[in-house]
């Protein structure tokens, strides 16, 4: 699908939530019954939608996770003394501040 290639450029780095990849399953799949013409009046759920008209498309969810762990891939054959692999393994010293942690990178990767 021409769109997810553009609609998830650069997902390698972003620092994804639940509430974001809601919003960008929801996006395709209006994209997906605009296409085939598919309303939601129609009330055809999205699983049947995919299995019915045979498309081929992956969730975007997976292709998101696909996208991080090929990036993450390259960062582990790079040098160990450049940039962007020691910000990977960078700790953050002092503190944390009160609540829930920030997830680090490599909690994102898995």
């Amino acid at each position: 699908m021409c769109a997810k290639q553009h609609v998830l450029y650069g997902s390698e780095t972003w620092p994804v939530r639940k509430e974001n990849v809601v919003a960008l399953q929801r996006a395709e799949m209006r994209m997906v019954r605009w296409m085939c013409g598919i309303k939601l009046k129609d009330r055809l759920p999205s699983k049947e939608l995919r299995e019915r008209e045979r498309l081929g498309i992956d969730d975007i969810a997976l292709v998101l996770q696909q996208n991080r762990l090929r990036w993450y891939g390259h960062v582990l054959r790079k040098e160990d003394d450049d940039w962007v692999k020691k910000y990977m393994e960078y700790k953050v010293e002092g503190p944390r501040p009160r609540g829930r942690p920030k997830r680090t990178r490599r909690e994102v990767v898995r």
